[in-house]
């Protein structure tokens, strides 16, 4: 049954593997830092809100962020974080991309 099933020919994998590789850039990491004027619900909306993620991530990034000191909380091209570690300033957060 698996050979008639219709598949991308090889040239068509090859094309969409060197998109994917240009599309990328050099992956950044968005980094939080702990500090002693952001409750942890604050931080959890602030992540939710601006990197989508879900309350679960959030909250443990939250935990992660205040027993460690800082937490990578999103690994994407620069210009991608860029606009999300400014949001997460504004909003009060230490956040850095390195």
């Amino acid at each position: 049954m698996l050979h008639n099933t219709p598949s991308k020919k090889p040239e068509e994998q090859e094309i969409a593997l060197a998109e994917d590789e240009t599309d990328t850039g050099d992956p950044s990491q968005l980094v939080v830092y702990n500090d002693d004027h952001n409750s942890f619900d604050w931080v959890i909306q602030c992540f939710m809100e601006v990197l989508n993620h879900t309350f679960e991530q959030s909250e443990q990034l939250a935990l992660i962020i205040h027993f460690k000191g800082k937490a990578t909380v999103k690994t994407a091209p620069m210009e991608e974080l860029k606009p999300k570690k400014d949001a997460l300033v504004d909003r009060g957060l230490s956040a850095v991309i390195e």
